[in-house]
């Protein structure tokens, strides 16, 4: 897949499939506006905030199969999902707690709202602060980098997206390094399944939706990696 001619190639690494064999990537690019969040945006972050909590038991969106499928991976790759969260269980667990979703620009907040309506991570990055091809791997022994609004993120172990410069993202966190911002013109979105390909499809078109409605975006692609 390209975004205006440059080619950015997603591949998952042998070591972390074997591990996690139903690993699986929905990757979107788009040109977009990362403005404020507009008025409808924010509407439907709000309605899917109240279904949640509408709901009779709502920790039980914490036992969804995406969840628990990031959880496991974690595990079998040795980091304590106890201590390293996907983010869309950060997410999810701040709704419960009735902090509601963050409001940041209108990329990154539909982001958010995908992966709390899909309960699947997703990695953003500005493609213009991506260095060559990526690898989706475990990280290895020593390597950090700063995660957005947190102190430097221990990656050992943790799964990880790898470009030619090192890492740059994770189910868990992203890094200061390839984050989108109000001057970021073209993005690359990450939907991560451990298990399996099948809720991939619906994610990608939903962000793809989000982004044209919300975002200006304009030369959208899609691609399913396995």
């Amino acid at each position: 897949m390209a975004v205006q001619g440059l080619p950015v190639r997603v591949t998952i690494d042998e070591a972390l499939q074997r591990k996690c064999p139903r690993t699986a990537l929905g990757c979107v690019t788009a040109q977009v506006e990362a403005v404020a969040a507009p008025p409808e945006l924010l509407a439907e972050m709000r309605a899917r905030v109240d279904e949640i909590l509408k709901l009779p038991y709502p920790r039980g969106v914490l036992e969804s199969g995406g969840i628990t499928a990031i959880r496991a991976a974690y595990k079998s790759l040795g980091k304590d999902p106890a201590r390293y969260r996907g983010s869309a269980e950060a997410l999810l667990r701040r709704v419960i707690a009735g902090k509601g979703l963050p409001q940041i620009n209108a990329v990154v907040d539909a982001i958010n709202l995908v992966s709390v309506e899909s309960r699947l991570s997703i990695g953003l990055y500005d493609v213009a602060h991506v260095e060559g091809d990526i690898t989706f791997r475990a990280g290895h022994a020593g390597e950090s980098y700063k995660g957005i609004g947190k102190y430097d993120l221990n990656l050992e172990d943790l799964p990880l997206f790898c470009d030619a410069a090192g890492p740059h993202g994770s189910p868990t966190s992203d890094s200061e390094r390839t984050m989108v911002t109000a001057a970021t013109e073209n993005v690359l979105g990450i939907v991560i399944s451990f298990g399996g390909s099948d809720p991939l499809a619906k994610a990608c078109e939903r962000m793809s939706a989000l982004l044209a409605q919300y975002c200006g975006g304009e030369d959208i692609l899609t691609e399913i990696v396995t």
